[in-house]
């Protein structure tokens, strides 16, 4: 998942459709969900470490990795550490660190950012209002499945302020432009075009930057396509890993 989510960031109806065609472990992010919450300084790099914990515990030596946003950063981060391990490689909506990313509008990155005293229900409405595309946003399916998420939210731990701070930190030290070329896993990069939080060029530096690796656009789309177009991502993205021998 990516910054400051748990793995209930994904969404029943995107993991459902994935659970048909694959055995999957979902992870809550050092930070997030019953994971540890330690305030303490770490990287992108310990938090693919982490995956490979999971994946030990789990008795799984090979996997494929589905990672967005930050957890696209991650599953870079674990590819290049474990190409091994790595089967097939989905890079949702991510990018490979600040020397060569195209950047968001800050504005859009500030309303991710809880603000001191806003009550957690505002703060979300505030978060989803630029992490989803506009077609999404306007329509009745998407106001019904947020509203849906807003009421589920209670049901699972906060991530508390001070992982967004370290979070956002290692996200900061994080740059994989000159190693991306050392990826040899088969690589899918799935972007919406309506991303404000990672805007679509970023997807054409990764591509042209991973030797073979394919790249699907997912039109109207937002930064949470996995929520806007779950049938379409799960398809194209189960498709390509299908494939992976």
């Amino acid at each position: 998942m990516g910054f400051s989510g748990s793995g209930r960031g994904w969404g029943e109806p995107f993991l459902k459709l994935m659970e048909g065609r694959f055995r999957i472990f979902v992870i809550d992010n050092r930070g997030t969900g019953e994971s540890d919450k330690p305030d303490a300084e770490f990287t992108l790099g310990d938090l693919a470490a982490d995956i490979a914990a999971v994946l030990d515990h789990a008795k799984t030596p090979r996997a494929h990795i589905f990672g967005i946003s930050m957890g696209g950063m991650i599953a870079q981060e674990f590819a290049l550490a474990y190409p091994e391990r790595t089967r097939g490689l989905v890079l949702g909506c991510t990018n490979c660190g600040a020397s060569h990313s195209i950047p968001a509008d800050p504005a859009a990155i500030a309303n991710l950012i809880p603000a001191p005293g806003m009550d957690p229900i505002e703060q979300a409405r505030r978060a989803f209002s630029v992490a989803c595309g506009k077609a999404f946003l306007n329509s009745a399916r998407g106001q019904a499945i947020l509203d849906q998420a807003i009421a589920e939210m209670g049901n699972y731990p906060v991530t508390p302020m001070h992982t967004f701070m370290r979070q956002g930190q290692a996200i900061g030290g994080f740059d994989s432009f000159a190693r991306l070329g050392q990826i040899k896993s088969p690589t899918l990069i799935i972007h919406g075009d309506d991303d404000s939080i990672v805007p679509y060029p970023n997807a054409e530096v990764l591509q042209g930057a991973i030797a073979g690796s394919k790249k699907h656009t997912l039109k109207s789309a937002g930064h949470m396509f996995f929520w806007e177009v779950p049938e379409e991502t799960a398809r194209v993205a189960g498709d390509f890993l299908a494939a992976v021998k």
